[in-house]
């Protein structure tokens, strides 16, 4: 009995954690049923796949250094703590991915002896969001979207810029009244190694290839570097990736099922932000890819739908179940609240926003 119950539990984990795998999988094989046909993957899919590969090899490598640590642990020094803390999230995930600067920054907060720990997370998950969209490698559906359709850097940047720098203004206005009592312990000081250099050019060369500087294949130089001096820099999300694939396959068949394309842009916006509550923005940017060329009302759209639910963007549920695994789960009831209340107020913000300019 004890150990069904145990089995129980760890399948009840793996579901849990893996939704996201487990629905698109599902997904891909129901909509290849219905289509009676296997989706096809371009070149551009398989290759948005592969620098998504590398460029998680490239920062967890870095991460493992303790660079990105050593500077997070700045942020504990003086006064303006929250305001620190929003600066700092958004631009690392400008760079690294809003997943993996929640990543660093969630638990660090959560180490800190201060209180409103609670506010400083849910404000650092809509910094995160913002800050990710500024750049084409900010997130992965930027990424997808910018290679997709060839968007010029300074084009793809000039279109979202209004998104996450008003954004950037209400955070930083917002962490000004939030006052923390800091009480910091002393704790060792994280040193950096060699490696930080060796990651620090590995991650040059993967932006230069996002930058069609240099040659896609070039990102094989990541791959092989970690195979025969760090093979833990391999450790990466594959069950992210693999979702991916799944999203692709199952957009395609899709794509087959519904013919008319949806070219209004009010639509598209609209329709994909609203999707990405549910379906995530990720593969809500797969799949409406697929039937429409504007480029920049799906690129506010599903930047938009991170915002809100839980669901809307995989970085709000890894804040999210950091926070409950780190602090009292007693008040898991006013903090969820609290954060889909906040995650709203900024959802209907940037759908204002978007209808003022465009």
């Amino acid at each position: 009995m004890g150990l069904l119950l145990k089995d129980r539990t760890t399948l009840i984990d793996f579901v849990l954690k893996e939704w996201l795998l487990i629905a698109s999988g599902v997904a891909l094989t129901l909509t290849s049923f219905y289509t009676k046909q296997f989706p096809v993957y371009s070149i551009n899919e398989m290759q948005v796949l592969f620098i998504l590969f590398v460029l998680f090899v490239a920062v967890n490598g870095l991460q493992k250094t303790g660079f990105i640590l050593q500077i997070a642990q700045n942020i504990e020094k003086g006064k303006a703590i929250p305001l620190k803390l929003v600066l700092i999230t958004f631009f690392l995930s400008m760079v690294v991915t809003n997943d993996i600067a929640l990543i660093v920054i969630v638990p660090l907060t959560l180490s800190l002896n201060i209180n409103r720990k609670d506010i400083l997370v849910i404000l650092e998950t809509l910094t995160a969001n913002a800050g990710s969209a500024f750049t084409p490698i900010g997130n992965p559906q930027n990424l997808f979207l910018y290679w997709f359709y060839s968007v010029p850097p300074y084009i793809f940047i000039k279109t979202i810029a209004p998104f996450s720098l008003v954004f950037l203004g209400l955070l930083i206005g917002s962490s000004l009244f939030i006052k923390v009592q800091n009480d910091p312990q002393k704790r060792p000081v994280q040193r950096i190694n060699k490696k930080t250099y060796i990651y620090g050019g590995m991650l040059v060369i993967v932006l230069l290839t996002v930058f069609h500087i240099l040659p896609v294949l070039t990102g094989v130089v990541v791959i092989f570097f970690a195979l025969i001096f760090d093979r833990n820099a391999l450790c990466v999300d594959y069950a992210l990736l693999l979702s991916f694939l799944f999203f692709f396959g199952t957009a395609d068949n899709l794509k087959a099922i519904l013919i008319s394309k949806i070219n209004h842009s009010g639509h598209i916006f609209l329709l994909s932000a609203l999707a990405s509550q549910i379906m995530s923005n990720v593969p809500a940017t797969l799949l409406f890819a697929k039937f429409t060329s504007n480029w920049q009302a799906l690129l506010w759209g599903t930047n938009t739908g991170g915002f809100g639910s839980l669901f809307g963007s995989l970085a709000n549920l890894i804040a999210y179940k950091i926070y409950l695994t780190h602090e009292d789960r007693n008040n898991i009831a006013t903090f969820t609240t609290r954060f889909l209340i906040i995650n709203y107020a900024a959802f209907f913000v940037s759908i204002g926003l978007y209808f003022l300019l465009y």
